[in-house]
């Protein structure tokens, strides 16, 4: 924990308005839903989910900030297993009330970037353990733990304004002995990643500079190219 300034409540807090009922918010979902939208989600954006509705992502904010904060009304959403649920959960859930365990299970259900990267710039990198996750998480094999590793670290660099250089340095050191791995998904959190720590301050340039630079002459093609792409950026 870094002690940053946590996102209030704010007007949406649940003290200020009915509680909402899952149902309710499932039928929302339903009537902003559209075929087109469906239709677009795997071969436009690239988001294969198990169960989803078609929903564009500015109806799901809108219908987040309807609602505002509900860590109970989050837990009931993400248990209905609909993208468009889960999107919504994340985006009203009470970062200060998020455990590790949560944080655990959620992450075991991400089956898509969208979702992952969702849940950790919108609601993870503002739970209070959220530095615990990156090295758990980073070991893990399955395809949507390892992105969240890196897609966290990514929100961090952008978000944690409280966090210490050496937090980052770590991060990095994650990110070079996981870089291996050749899912594109993977390696592209670990890029954007990389980019975010860099821009930090002079220093963390400094250090991103150095693990690009072994990164992209390590003999792995996706070591490599992560390193040479962070290199050709810095240039």
């Amino acid at each position: 924990m870094t002690g940053r300034p946590r996102r209030s409540s704010g007007p949406g807090a649940p003290g200020d308005r009915p509680r909402a009922d899952v149902a309710a918010v499932l039928a929302t979902l339903r009537d902003r839903a559209s075929d087109e939208t469906l239709a677009q989600m795997g071969p436009r954006y690239g988001i294969h989910a198990e169960e989803s509705l078609g929903v564009p992502m500015a109806a799901m904010k809108q219908i987040a900030r309807d609602l505002g904060r509900d860590h109970a009304l989050a837990a009931e959403l993400w248990a209905t297993a609909i993208y468009e649920a889960r999107i919504v959960a994340a985006l009203v859930d009470e970062p200060d009330l998020v455990t590790v365990e949560q944080m655990d299970r959620w992450c075991a259900d991400f089956d898509n970037w969208a979702l992952c990267d969702t849940v950790c710039f919108s609601l993870f990198d503002r739970a209070p353990r959220a530095w615990t996750r990156l090295e758990p998480w980073a070991r893990d094999d399955r395809e949507f733990v390892r992105r969240a590793a890196f897609a966290l670290l990514w929100s961090l660099a952008l978000h944690d304004t409280a966090a210490a250089d050496a937090q980052f340095v770590e991060g990095l050191a994650l990110l070079e002995q996981y870089a291996d791995d050749e899912r594109p998904l993977v390696t592209k959190s670990m890029s954007m990643s990389l980019r975010a720590v860099g821009r930090r301050n002079p220093f963390l340039q400094d250090a991103v500079h150095a693990t690009a630079e072994r990164l992209a002459e390590r003999d792995s093609r996706p070591a490599s190219r992560i390193g040479r792409t962070a290199l050709r950026e810095m240039s």
